[in-house]
């Protein structure tokens, strides 16, 4: 009996460690099984994470849980924390479900991945705490009318468009860095993102945004220097009590033709200063006036030296047409470079009112002011690889080739050492970002230029695709937090770059799927990029979308999607930067809408808009307005600030042509301005004219999407960008869906070279003026105009107006577009309908005038009111109609110039209407009809699109002067 309880005795510690090991083996397993189901509830992981390691501890009770990269790649909070542990400790044998657990990935507890923004107790070493810049920004524009408190004011940032054309130097030729797909490529792509959307909704906050690529999309540029008086160009200094002498500095000179590898413009001349005074009307100053090859918009930068003495309010001014905007320039950082001041309207030729002057006042009259180069313009690629240029605009390029252009070090532009430019081109952009932010308080301890640069992004686009062809692949977060000991220069930890990329990934989801309906959030990545290694502020990478996958680039073609994006990362941008030094932030608002403009009296009107709510952000409502006005040929000035009010009254010179835009400002910032409106008070005028602006579409260009093809069809249509884009790169060759994720020529998406370097005009919102110049010829009557939805919407009567003059452009419900468009709305037909019936006169253009007219309905307005039918697209004539005593020609394939009609109408009249022109291969492209109650003129194609301004005046002159004799 003793022998047996001694051996149930010895062997009872051998079952309940038998059992252990058996209940240790099936919770391994299980944990296992549910790292391997786990799946986010709104994040797609296109990886299963697993499970690494495990460590049990019975005496302490305690179990660690180490999983892989894939299951830290997503958004951690305290509830999704808490029902993580919640779903593992149910899949816990039993007695291990009151044990302590953690779970570890990447090196960290998933509680140390919450970020700051979600987390209930803040991590202060992921904060600049005291580290904060508060002297004047680089640059400020003094003539903005409006204050802005709670945006980005004097805050610094460095932001960048991924790749750009580059040297390869294995194969001795200039090349893409990522394939051609859909007709564009990501070095194209993400510039149609950042440049015209994301970079001025944040300078519109009040940042100063710098970036590691020519930022213009204009192909000329012209330097006005103290070293080169280049022909055409007036360089002149003037002096007062202070001369303008020798800054004993290296500073800008160029030299004709292209640069080799290592040449600095920057040290090849000299630079000029004076001592400042505080006067104001006896001071020095030097002019910078260039001779502009053509008319257009050109950026401006300006270069300087930075001196001991030097001043932080240098005082700069640029004339454009007539109008000026002062600056103020702190030369006390970032000399030796070009510095962006803005984007402007210049008049062709040499002028006193298209220059640049810099004056040696100050506020601070104990210092000095120096002077180097003014430049104007993108320009074309100058820098030499290999015996050749890129032959291509420089904002084009990778950002290697401009940071040399913009004086940069060896070691910036060539960490490769020249023997590879696709290498140097990654780095390029952090080392330029850290040579100009070193010596300011964000990067202490290296040396720079002192810029008070704070944050860096990357904006990219990735490969992958659905296999099916349907699936979205969606936004992905790039972050490092493993380098120099997961520290920034201050000491500040890198885990504020993953709280940045985290707040990018997740609300543009959420701010995508909220307008769209759906969207796909995936990973965040911890990992080592040089673009998020190297920065040594927080940064971040965000792949918006797959380059390879149509679905996608359905949503990124389109320019309202670009808008919808660009804003998301301004609004996450915006809130970070603020919550790291606690303050409040207000979201700029939304461009006005329903813009119109009516007499109140003989020579004065009154403009009148709409607010936009933006019901994701309540701090964006408009607590103002600024309206911008131009007379003439004259450029916009720099706006009047209205307070909380929906019009404006102003009184008009007589004989002069007003040209209106308004836009939307609050506490954070000013809104994209709006179309362009005119109005012109005619002494003696009998009859008053409306000109209504129904061109507003947006678009991609025409989709295929079967079962067996996909892609783009630019011949078909080729969409509406908002202004000129520099986003094609040819026309899509292969739509054969089942060549779907082939690399090369054979692939799907696969796409020409035929449109590389042209920047395609798109809608400039400024058809209107073009019809008013037009009008206003005629010499006989008043002009006032309005947007369509004002119409729509009952806030213009048409019943005050003889003539209404309907500019339709390229509208049309197209069927792919983001945003739903019509020439003719339901509203609208119905207020036409009224108005002819009471004796007033249309004159209707367009492109799309007959053939987005389908229903019954329709085509009765179009018979009833237009008096014409559809006839079909004319696509053959090349841009010639004929008729009126005259051949015109037409924009009717893409170009710089002007937006394109590269389908027009054909339009058959309706008896007793007649044909008044006919393209040149004979349908009819224009019908007129004089009857005893209205007259009407529809034409088949956009009137503004008339290449010769002398014709295209005297059409519209003499197709008014019908209507209204």
């Amino acid at each position: 009996m003793k022998y047996l309880l001694y051996i149930l005795l010895l062997s009872y510690p051998m079952a309940s460690m038998a059992q252990n090991r058996a209940q240790e083996s099936k919770m391994v397993k299980d944990l296992r099984k549910f790292f391997a189901k786990y799946k986010p509830k709104d994040q797609v992981l296109t990886q299963a994470p697993q499970m690494l390691d495990y460590k049990l501890d019975n005496k302490s009770q305690k179990i660690t849980i180490t999983a892989d990269e894939f299951f830290a790649a997503q958004e951690f909070s305290p509830e999704l924390n808490a029902d993580i542990y919640k779903r593992i400790r149910k899949e816990l044998p039993k007695p291990y479900r009151k044990y302590e657990i953690t779970i570890v990935t990447n090196g960290m507890s998933i509680d140390a991945l919450i970020p700051n923004r979600l987390s209930k107790d803040i991590d202060k070493s992921r904060m600049w705490g005291d580290v904060e810049y508060d002297g004047n920004p680089w640059t400020q524009n003094l003539s903005y009318p409006a204050k802005t408190t709670h945006g980005l004011n004097n805050r610094h940032v460095s932001l960048w468009a991924s790749h750009g054309r580059y040297y390869d130097v294995n194969r001795g030729t200039w090349k893409w860095q990522r394939p051609k797909l859909f007709g564009t490529t990501e070095d194209l792509f993400t510039q149609t993102i950042v440049v015209p959307y994301l970079i001025p909704m944040l300078e519109n906050a009040g940042a100063v945004v710098f970036t590691p690529r020519e930022r213009d999309w204009q192909k000329h540029e012209l330097i006005v220097d103290n070293d080169d008086k280049a022909s055409g160009t007036s360089y002149i200094e003037v002096y007062a009590k202070h001369e303008w002498t020798d800054a004993g500095t290296k500073g800008f000179a160029s030299h004709r033709g292209t640069y080799k590898d290592g040449e600095n413009p920057f040290e090849a001349g000299t630079a000029r200063m004076a001592k400042t005074t505080s006067k104001k009307n006896n001071y020095s100053l030097i002019s910078y006036m260039p001779k502009f090859p053509e008319e257009g918009r050109y950026a401006v930068y300006v270069s300087y030296s930075t001196l001991e003495n030097s001043v932080d309010d240098a005082s700069y001014t640029v004339w454009h047409k007539g109008e000026k905007t002062e600056f103020r320039v702190n030369q006390q950082m970032g000399g030796g470079t070009w510095v962006y001041l803005g984007t402007f309207d210049f008049d062709k030729g040499s002028s006193q009112y298209n220059r640049v002057i810099l004056t040696n006042r100050s506020a601070r009259h104990n210092g000095v002011v120096t002077a180097d180069a003014v430049r104007f313009g993108g320009g074309m690629g100058n820098i030499e690889r290999g015996g050749l240029t890129s032959g291509l605009p420089r904002c084009l390029e990778g950002a290697r080739y401009y940071a040399q252009w913009a004086g940069m070090p060896y070691k910036v532009y060539s960490s490769k050492n020249g023997t590879d430019d696709y290498g140097d081109d990654i780095n390029t952009r952090s080392l330029m970002t850290n040579h100009l932010a070193g010596g300011s308080c964000y990067v202490p301890s290296q040396a720079g230029l002192n810029v008070p640069i704070e944050l860096s992004l990357a904006v990219h686009s990735d490969a992958g695709y659905s296999k099916d062809g349907t699936g979205l692949i969606g936004s992905l977060g790039i972050c490092t937090t493993g380098f120099n000991n997961g520290h920034f220069n201050t000491g500040m930890s890198r885990m504020a770059s993953r709280d940045f990329a985290d707040a990018l990934l997740s609300n543009a989801a959420r701010d995508i799927i909220y307008k769209y309906g759906k969207w796909n959030k995936r990973e965040l990545f911890d990992r080592n990029y040089s673009e998020t290694r190297i920065p040594e502020v927080p940064s971040a990478i965000i792949e918006t979308m797959s380059h390879q996958n149509f679905p996608d680039m359905m949503y990124g073609q389109d320019p309202n999607f670009r808008f919808t994006l660009a804003r998301s990362l301004y609004k996450t941008i915006l809130r970070y930067v603020n919550d790291q030094h606690g303050r409040q932030s207000v979201v700029t608002p939304l461009t006005p809408d329903n813009f119109h403009i009516e007499f109140t009296d003989v020579d004065e009107v009154r403009l009148n808009w709409r607010a936009v709510n933006d019901p994701q952000e309540a701090t964006s409502k408009p607590t103002g307005y600024i309206v911008y006005t131009s007379t003439g040929s004259s450029g916009f000035d720099n706006g009047t600030y209205i307070r909380a009010d929906n019009s404006h009254r102003i009184k008009l010179e007589p004989g002069v042509l007003y040209s209106f835009r308004v836009a939307a400002v609050n506490a954070g910032g000013c809104s994209f301005p709006s179309e362009v409106l005119c109005a012109l008070y005619n002494p003696g005028a009998t009859k008053d004219i409306l000109i209504v602006d129904g061109f507003h579409r947006l678009s991609s260009p025409a989709v295929r999407n079967t079962q067996f093809e996909q892609g783009f069809d630019i011949d078909e249509d080729p969409g509406v960008t908002l202004g000129p884009t520099a986003g094609w790169v040819g026309r899509q060759l292969c739509y054969d869906t089942g060549s779907m994720g082939i690399d090369g020529e054979d692939g799907l998406g696969w796409s020409a070279d035929d449109m590389t370097g042209i920047f395609v005009a798109g809608n400039d919102r400024n058809h209107v003026r073009t019809h008013a110049e037009a009008i206003k010829e005629a010499g006989r009557y008043n002009i006032i105009s309005c947007s369509s939805e004002a119409i729509e919407n009952g806030k213009v009567d048409l019943a005050h107006y003889q003539l209404a003059d309907i500019v339709l452009g390229l509208e049309r419900n197209d069927t792919h577009s983001l945003e739903y468009y019509k020439t003719f709305t339901p509203a609208m037909r119905e207020r036409l309908e009224a108005y002819v019936s009471r004796g007033g006169s249309l004159l209707v253009s367009g492109a799309y005038t007959g053939s987005d007219m389908t229903s019954p309905d329709e085509q009765s307005f179009l018979a009833n009111v237009l008096k014409c039918r559809f006839g079909g697209r004319n696509r053959t004539s090349g841009g010639l109609a004929e008729g009126l005593g005259t051949t015109i020609q037409f924009y009717n394939t893409i170009n710089e110039k002007h937006y394109a009609a590269t389908s027009a109408d054909v339009l058959n009249p309706i008896p007793p209407a007649y044909a008044a022109m006919r393209y040149s291969d004979g349908p009819n492209a224009c019908v007129a009809y004089k009857g005893d109650d209205y007259r009407v003129i529809t034409t088949g194609f956009p009137l503004e699109c008339i290449r010769s301004k002398q014709k295209q005046t005297s059409i519209i002159k003499g197709l008014i002067n019908f209507l209204l004799k």
